[in-house]
């Protein structure tokens, strides 16, 4: 008989090797080309997937069948080029590798200009006025440093190779090329630091990402019952139930089973795909969960973020359940985000925003702080507009997340170390786990010594800042675009001083002590490191200058300024043209979501929630005739019917209230018009009998799942 131990011991293997067979098991990764490619070409491709070269054409034609016959291998019958369009979702057209031999049979066949480029009809995707609506031509273009991955179905497979898209003039259309551009700023700008820091160059310079990504899931025969969840992503009437989220008990709390089984599955279909899903838990709100990964390559963390968005949808229908990744679907509870975890690899191999064992590299990190508390003082506003959506509206500001005002939180440690910068006088460290720098212009810098600030929009914690502003539904790439290309920027104009000052024999030392102390003097305001819920912080970022652009609306207007054109186009990351189709975009986006989120509010109201009052409003008057026949006086059920009747009139004005606003076809009117509706109609439920209320509660939906 084998002993528990050795029992235990062989499961366990037996796990991580099913988990190391599956990872990556449906990507055609680096590993795989070894096995598909020839030496030639899979080095060909490796130099252009690691160091972002061009891709050598004739090598096009061997990857294509490889990745056709390993597709093939997979049970594809299909592929596609995979793309992410300005609509806010991912987009894909499916062909079959097919082909007829003239004989009547088909063989299977993938060509290199079918695997490089595509042309989707782009007729309908969003342009923002850089085409008219008759230009139906778009091209998608693959992007070999996101590997083409396997999508499975019920019964095939298909390839799915991720693209860029643009117009016929070159236009970008999608989300992925500004991103591809900016990282290409941003590494431009890194390897002359790194020339400057004298380093040992091992890689090209890149950007890293881990996105925390909330939901919720509620039960599908709840959600099917819910007209403005179907139509809207989030629910446009309902009363907070008693208890929520006041006990905090749900936070970190037991998984229940069939979340759990969802959650297995997730992680594994993740892992398929090469994901580092890491983090997986109960979140604030009852029904609220959040899955975080590993960190990535930038551009392969945004790609691998719209897989699990989709992965989670699907895989919630096959557990019966429904994943709702709208930032605020319920009312008075806590909403959605997605925390944006950015960090910097130089040259070197290292992360740059990592406090070190030695001058030098402490030296790296403090140049690199510095670029970003400039980046994102100069641009907090279009900080601001990278996360500004009607969704978004709803948590910002609010003491569940981040305020719209942005600012930086570096803790009181590395704080003091940055006022002693800007004096001249850095000698100390404050008490905690230090790092010696070894030189008198730069002082003994905290290591893992800051606390953690849920409230700040953009905070420091320990090798990464945290850009807590996004919503749950959106890509990560705008947010990314911004970032990377203010940070650019800001290295660029540091590097510029440095390199001026290294020509005229100035002590790089003295030169870098003197930039990072300019910079911290003009630029120290964005730092905060108290409650940014407080209305004494709102008041204080007024007097400190700070931008505090509250709704969407306002926010995007920072797309259309002269310094955001001047940035994007200098670093080649959006042209003007681009750079205002994008606000165009976005407005209309906007406008569109609180026009359809009215109508559909319009149609609840008069269909379900009018109905079910007035037959409420019925039975009362019937009480109450019925009391009067038989010669009492329905005090009670009098009393009730004048509440009802009072809250069916007001309701009745909310509804004309919807309608007005929709005839004048204002944003802001319209969500008047909403809140208005949508307090009475709460009211009521709270007062007509459940058995005739015509939708489920909050408190079904976020405890029966």
């Amino acid at each position: 008989m084998k002993r528990a131990g050795e029992f235990m011991a062989k499961t366990a293997d037996d796990t991580i090797r099913s988990i190391e067979t599956i990872y990556g098991e449906n990507v055609f990764s680096l590993k795989l080309m070894k096995r598909w490619l020839s030496k030639k070409a899979c080095e060909s491709l490796s130099k252009t997937i690691l160091d972002g070269g061009a891709l050598d054409p004739a090598i096009a034609p061997e990857v294509a069948k490889a990745m056709k016959d390993w597709a093939v291998s997979k049970g594809a019958t299909h592929y596609c080029h995979w793309f992410q369009p300005l609509n806010g979702t991912t987009a894909e057209k499916h062909d079959s590798f097919i082909s007829p031999d003239g004989s009547g049979g088909v063989v299977m066949e993938f060509s290199a200009e079918e695997l490089i480029q595509g042309e989707p009809d782009a007729s309908s995707f969003p342009s923002g006025g850089l085409r008219a609506t008759f230009e139906a031509r778009g091209y998608t273009a693959w992007d070999p440093t996101s590997p083409a991955f396997i999508k499975e179905g019920e019964d095939r497979t298909t390839l799915c190779i991720p693209t860029i898209f643009c117009g016929y003039h070159g236009d970008a259309l999608d989300k992925k090329t500004p991103l591809l551009r900016s990282n290409a700023a941003l590494a431009t700008q890194m390897e002359r630091a790194g020339n400057l820091f004298g380093v040992k160059i091992v890689t090209k310079a890149y950007a890293t990402l881990g996105c925390e990504q909330e939901y919720f899931l509620i039960d599908k025969k709840f959600y099917e019952k819910r007209l403005d969840l179907i139509q809207t992503g989030r629910t446009l009437f309902g009363s907070t139930p008693a208890r929520h989220q006041q006990m905090e008990d749900h936070y970190f709390g037991a998984i229940r089973p069939r979340i759990l089984a969802f959650m297995e599955d997730l992680d594994e279909s993740l892992w398929k795909i090469g994901m580092p899903a890491k983090t997986r838990h109960n979140e604030v709100a009852p029904a609220q969960f959040e899955i975080a990964p590993v960190y990535e390559k930038l551009n392969l963390a945004v790609d691998h973020n719209a897989m699990c968005m989709e992965m989670m949808r699907q895989i919630a229908h096959k557990h019966g359940l429904v994943c709702l990744l709208h930032e605020k679907p319920f009312a008075g509870i806590n909403g959605s985000g997605k925390h944006n975890n950015w960090s910097l690899v130089g040259p070197d191999g290292k992360n740059w925003l990592s406090p070190g064992t030695s001058p030098h590299e402490n030296a790296k990190f403090l140049f690199t702080l510095c670029a970003v508390i400039r980046a994102v003082d100069t641009h907090a506003d279009l900080l601001r507009a990278s996360v500004a959506s009607p969704g978004n509206d709803h948590r910002l500001g609010a003491n569940e997340a981040p305020p719209a005002i942005i600012s930086m939180f570096l803790g009181d440690q590395l704080t003091d170390i940055v006022d002693q910068i800007e004096k001249g006088e850095p000698k100390r460290a404050k008490v905690g786990g230090t790092i010696r720098i070894g030189m008198d212009i730069i002082p003994t810098l905290p290591r893992d010594a800051t606390d953690r600030n849920r409230t700040s929009p953009f905070a420091f914690t320990g090798n990464k800042f945290e850009f807590r502003a996004l919503g749950s539904n959106m890509s990560p790439a705008a947010a990314n675009v911004v970032l990377n290309t203010i940070v650019a920027e800001a290295m660029d104009e540091m590097l510029t001083q440095l390199e001026k000052d290294l020509k005229a024999k100035k002590d790089f030392n003295k030169s870098l002590q003197t930039v990072l102390q300019g910079i911290i003097k003009k630029h120290k305001r964005i730092i905060f490191n108290g409650d940014n819920y407080s209305e004494s912080w709102r008041k204080e970022a007024e007097s400190r200058g700070l931008p505090n652009l509250r709704t969407a609306v306002e926010a995007l207007k920072a797309y259309e300024t002269g310094k955001a054109i001047d940035l994007f186009g200098k670093y080649g990351v959006l042209t003007k043209r681009e750079l205002l189709s994008r606000h165009e975009i976005y407005q209309h986006r906007y406008d569109s979501i609180i026009a359809y989120e009215t109508e559909c509010a319009k149609t609840i109201a008069e269909t379900q929630i009018m109905p079910a009052a007035l037959t409420y409003q019925r039975q009362l008057a019937s009480t109450v005739e019925a009391m009067d026949d038989a010669g009492r006086k329905a005090k009670t059920a009098g009393k009730i019917l004048d509440n009802v009747t009072e809250l069916i009139d007001d309701f009745s004005g909310g509804i004309d209230a919807l309608e007005k606003s929709l005839s004048s076809h204002d944003a802001e009117k319209m969500k008047d018009a909403m809140a208005q509706a949508r307090a009475v109609a709460d009211a009521l439920e709270k007062v007509v009998p459940s058995t005739l209320w015509p939708m489920p509660t909050y408190a079904e939906m976020l405890f029966l799942y």
